[in-house]
């Protein structure tokens, strides 16, 4: 067994109903005084009791999915003009990502510590992955920079996300698992991480869906989405991220939505070629393989199906062949090529599962 595996350096506080408490406590150990909190305005309430107790130097709410360039210079100059001395992100995936843009390298404001309150299982906050959008293209790198400094995971606050929202979302988190366990740096830790955190998706979204206004099946979902995260981080991005950070960015799609979409026909497309891989991600989702397993939870969720859905136009299947190829890691477990990635897309984009 040889493998090197780097352990990214992060505070981890669960604080079920105490978020406010426990954010205070994160920012008193910074030392800082000028925190800019970034929230979408539909997570302001939120926001307001998150950052109740803190020294607050300004609210930014100019949240944008995929994180535009022109939104991040503008969360950048929002941040120079308060001297703000920290970042306190209380949201979803793209929120956590425009707090990582104002803090990458590069930046007037790179190196400013991040705290962040996630209020969906999207997981970005616990990775050094950061993306930004141009156009049509998407572009996504790492940045240690880019890591929050602390995450505090407070259940209570997913009480409000909505079914349909917290089941596109938790199966992104599958999907980090999924691709963790093939990904260019994959090694034994990172998948058995990924292996608890399907287990744990698989038991907690159900008891979301059948009860959600419970905590038991949101904190559940939260753990997971967590080590998902963490699993992440550390093997990198595979095939199935690739494919979805292209038609996010070309096509405006819903991030979540895109992952649950894709996620089967990826899964699928690679199992064959790496089965013990498989066989570890049947027994976390309880199936005889890996895909019925997932093909069964994606039916008690009633997980979105299909890419047309949500907005991609059907002549997009053959725009996005040439830059999803082009940035496929080289490693992936099945071979690419241009005829079997078109049958894949196109298959996500009718909702068929072969």
């Amino acid at each position: 067994m040889r493998f090197i595996h780097e352990t990214l350096p992060q505070r981890v506080v669960f604080a079920p109903g105490d978020a406010p408490a426990a954010v205070a406590e994160e920012v008193a150990k910074l030392g800082v005084q000028r925190v800019m909190v970034i929230a979408a305005p539909a997570e302001s309430s939120i926001a307001d009791a998150v950052s109740a107790e803190i020294p607050v130097a300004v609210r930014h709410d100019e949240v944008v999915m995929h994180v535009p360039v022109e939104v991040a210079q503008r969360a950048r100059e929002a941040a120079v003009k308060v001297d703000a001395d920290a970042l306190l992100c209380v949201g979803g995936g793209s929120t956590t990502g425009l707090a990582k843009a104002v803090a990458m390298t590069g930046s007037p404001t790179a190196g400013l510590p991040i705290i962040a309150v996630p209020t969906t299982y999207a997981g970005s906050e616990a990775t050094n992955v950061w993306g930004l959008t141009e156009g049509e293209t998407k572009t996504t790198g790492v940045d240690d920079h880019a890591l929050p400094r602390s995450i505090v995971y407070d259940a209570s606050l997913m009480l409000t996300l909505p079914v349909e929202m917290s089941v596109a979302s938790g199966l992104n988190a599958m999907a980090h698992c999924v691709d963790s366990m093939w990904g260019p740096r994959t090694d034994p830790i990172d998948q058995a991480l990924a292996a608890e955190g399907s287990h744990a998706l698989r038991l907690g979204l159900p008891a979301v869906v059948a009860d959600p206004t419970g905590i038991e099946g949101r904190e559940r979902t939260l753990y997971g989405a967590y080590l998902a995260a963490v699993a992440f981080a550390s093997a990198g991005s595979g095939m199935h991220h690739k494919i979805c950070h292209v038609l996010g960015g070309m096509f405006n799609l819903p991030h979540a939505q895109t992952h649950a979409v894709v996620l089967p026909h990826v899964l699928a497309f690679n199992a064959p070629y790496a089965p013990e891989a498989e066989r570890r991600i049947a027994r976390a989702l309880g199936g005889p393989t890996a895909s019925e397993g997932l093909a069964d939870l994606g039916a008690t969720l009633h997980a979105p199906t299909a890419l047309k859905d949500y907005g991609m136009p059907e002549d997009g299947i053959a725009r996005a062949v040439a830059p999803i190829l082009a940035a496929i890691p080289a490693g992936n477990p099945a071979p690419v090529t241009e005829e079997n990635l078109t049958a894949l897309l196109r298959a996500a984009w009718e909702g068929a599962m072969s």
